[in-house]
Formats: structure tokens, sequence, C-alpha cells
């Protein structure tokens, strides 16, 4: 169900008179090549002001609208299934764009299964240029993905890319793309939560995901979460929503993440992530208590993989389920309390220092195993599209 609401023009305007945005200013600078041009947009704050139509006006010329025709779609998108839409950001002078896995491909969130590339795929420009793009590459992992266009005869701008580790709670955030096919439409809000963890296209979560009440609605997916500087911090990914539509709870990848995701794709064409091999149950004081263990934060493992990177270091999984407060717990098997000195404390802590390696490093695990410390070390695999 599409609900619309009011215009962009006016949403600008209410925003703007509404948090005092009189503070902001853009530079532009120009690289003319032959046959096209391409041009970077940075907003500046002034005075910690946050202002929507700053941001709009400077960002908006480098959001894209992707038009997909999947495997077995029809040769029009118009009026019919086998396509898919959504939203995408000029990165570079050559013609690269980045955008979410998922819609320039069949996957689905929590997939597993075989994934296959559209057939298709065409990029259509504020402008109203629309060309084809090639899919340089994808990423299940972290659902990104990365075009390429000719850039002869096309005015580009690029988005500057931003750190999202630097990203709090609580700050402004602005998100433009096509929700339900309508281009260039900007919603503002603020950053919800940090590092949470959200589905990717494979069995694995996307860890460090960055939580917004912006309106975000099929269409957002793969366009630019950005700060107040006109930065991108993340790729729009997915709502959380019961009734199809935005309920004020949408994820985007972090940036952070996107980066490693498209210089990989940029070198191989495919991304590799690290893998240990094991589930994990976050501990938290009382039920560390309640176990007897001599620390009150980590991470319980409650099953290793077979043949897998902690299985082959000795690793152990609990046996015993005990319920406790609201809690089922797997104890009795190891508790990995820190990760090569790095301290696990919440429950995305582990994946995202894990995420940190490459296939073949090996991290030094310190663990309480009966009770005592001890460390382990662990060469880390290559994750698979599906397990653990």
């Amino acid at each position: 169900m599409t609900t619309r609401g009011p215009t962009a023009a006016a949403l600008l305007a209410a925003m703007a008179l509404a948090l005092g945005a009189c503070g902001e200013s853009s530079d532009t600078s120009t690289t003319v090549s032959p046959g096209g041009s391409h041009k970077t947009v940075v907003v500046h704050s002034r005075n910690g002001a946050f202002d929507p139509e700053a941001i709009y006006q400077a960002a908006a010329p480098g959001v894209v609208t992707i038009r997909s025709i999947l495997p077995g779609g029809a040769a029009t998108l118009l009026g019919g299934g086998g396509g898919s839409e959504g939203s995408g950001f000029v990165i570079s002078s050559d013609g690269e764009i980045a955008t979410a896995a998922h819609v320039v491909t069949d996957a689905e969130s929590g997939g597993g299964a075989a994934i296959h590339e559209a057939k298709e795929v065409y990029i259509q420009f504020p402008d109203r240029n629309q060309v084809a793009a090639s899919i340089v590459g994808y990423d299940p992992q972290a659902d990104v993905a990365l075009l390429k266009v000719d850039p002869n005869g096309l005015d580009l701008h690029s988005l500057q890319l931003g750190n999202s580790d630097a990203v709090k709670t609580g700050e402004p955030v602005a998100a433009i793309g096509s929700p339900e096919g309508n281009q260039q439409s900007l919603s503002v809000g603020v950053v919800s939560a940090t590092d949470r963890s959200i589905p990717s296209l494979t069995a694995f979560q996307i860890e460090g995901g960055i939580q917004t009440d912006a309106s975000v609605n099929p269409g957002n997916s793969g366009g630019p979460l950005l700060d107040a500087d006109g930065r991108v911090i993340g790729i729009n990914e997915q709502i959380a929503t019961h009734s199809g539509g935005n309920e004020g709870v949408a994820f985007a990848v972090p940036m952070d993440l996107v980066k490693r995701s498209l210089d990989q794709l940029r070198a191989n064409g495919s991304v590799k992530y690290a893998y240990i091999g094991v589930t994990t149950q976050s501990l938290y004081p009382q039920l560390a208590n309640r176990l007897g263990l001599p620390v009150d934060a980590g991470a319980l493992v409650s099953k290793v993989i077979q043949g897998g990177p902690a299985d082959d270091a000795g690793l152990q999984a609990g046996t015993q389920q005990i319920e406790f407060q609201v809690v089922r717990a797997t104890a009795g098997g190891d508790v990995i309390v820190a990760v090569d000195g790095h301290k696990i404390v919440g429950e995305t802590d582990l994946p995202e220092l894990i995420a940190q390696h490459e296939p073949g490093d090996t991290v030094t695990l310190d663990i309480i195993r009966d009770g005592h410390h001890q460390s382990v070390d662990v060469t880390l695999g290559e994750r698979p599209q599906s397990g653990h």
C-alpha cells in the first residue's frame, strides 16, 4: 500500500523553517572531460545547523533511479512483473554507481538460495537521461552492488562518502531515493540507533547497521542516507513493517562496510568475508551470575560448526539447556570474552571483530572454559553463503 504525504517542496520548506536551517552552504568542483562532465558537491555545515534543502540541492543530482529486468522477466518493466526498481548514487567520475544488491538481483533477505543477477539494468538520471549499466559485481553478504555506466555525454554528480563509525544516535539524517516510484524524494529524520544486526541476502546478518526514522519505502533501497554535511553514511536497505509501508523503523548498511565491499567489487568483482564457524549468545551480568562465570560479558558458544575454523581450533559448545528470567541459554561451553585483546560486550561485537579480518588470518580468542581463562588461536576461513 502506498501512502502519499506532503510534496517534496512542502517538506523542504517545513523542515527548513522548523530546524532553523539557515547556516549551510555548498561548494561545487567541476571536472570537464571529452563528452561529459563530473561534479562533486559537498554541503558545509555552519553552527551545527541541519538544512534539508541545502542537502537536497547538493546531493539529489547524484541520486539515480535504477530499473532492472530480472531473469525470466519481460522485455519491459512497464505494467508487468519480472522487474525491479530501486535507487542508487554516483560515486566516481568514471560512471560508478553504488546501490543495494537486491535491486539488481533476484535475491531476498535471509536467503541462501542461488542468486541471479538482472539481465538488463538501466540508470535514469535526474536530468532525464537514461542509459544502460553493467553490473561490476554484487555482495549478498552486505547487500551492496557496484554498477558502471559509460560517462561520455553525461553530467555526473558524485556524492562524498562519509564514515559510519562516527555516526551517533540522535543526529539528523536525510534519505533521497525513489519510494514507490516517486523519483527524487527527500525524507528526513534522525539516527534512531547504531550497531543493529539486519538481515543480509544470505543466512548471515549485516552487523553495525544504522537504524533511522527517516521515511524509507520500497524503491528507496540502494539510495543514500546522508549526514548534515551531505556525506553518505549508509545505503538504505530495508524497513521493518507489518503493513508493507514505512512505520518509522528503517535500516541502512553502514558506509564503512559499504566501502570495503565496493573496494573488493572494483578489484575482483566479488567480496570475501572471514568466517569463524560458531553460533553464540550474548552474556549479561545476571545470566553470568546464574551460570557461575567469572566474567559478566562475553559470547556463550552454543554451537560449533563441524569442520569449521572454530571446530578445527578445538572450541567447545554448550550442551545444557537452561531457562533464566526470559532467556533460554545453552550452558557448559566456552565463553569468548575477547578477540585479539578486544573485549566482547555487545551481541554484535564478535561478528564485527571477525569481519575486520580476511580469510586466512589467525586471531587469538580469550575464552573461559570450566571457569578458567585460556587463549585459543583460530585460523579464519571464508564465509559461505549459508550456515553460521
